[in-house]
């Protein structure tokens, strides 16, 4: 791509992004007490990252059962509060281990 076509793109791009950032330190000048608003945003960043995984987990295999099997396994592995690692390997391993299985049947 020429830089001169890019150029304007990369700024306009940097401003909304800048100005997205900005604007609620700007307007907002006191601390927010409201516990309904507070929840929404502390719960924020959980949702997007949730958005951003999940369609990725159900892509990322060859076959959506070995996706839901290690899908699975996270979740109860992440609900007994096991660590980060643990999770992940367990979830990979659990993904191997039904892809090895429907490639044997």
């Amino acid at each position: 791509m020429n830089f001169k076509i890019f150029l304007p793109y990369l700024l306009v791009m940097a401003i909304v992004t800048y100005l997205i950032r900005v604007i609620p330190l700007v307007l907002v000048k006191h601390k927010i007490k409201n516990k309904f608003f507070n929840s929404f945003l502390y719960y924020i960043p959980y949702t997007v990252l949730a958005a951003m995984t999940i369609p990725a987990i159900f892509t990322a295999t060859g076959n959506l059962i070995s996706a839901i099997a290690g899908l699975a396994v996270a979740i109860v592995l992440a609900y007994q509060r096991k660590s980060l690692i643990v999770v992940a390997v367990g979830a990979c391993a659990a993904v191997f281990i039904i892809e090895g299985i429907i490639t044997l049947i």
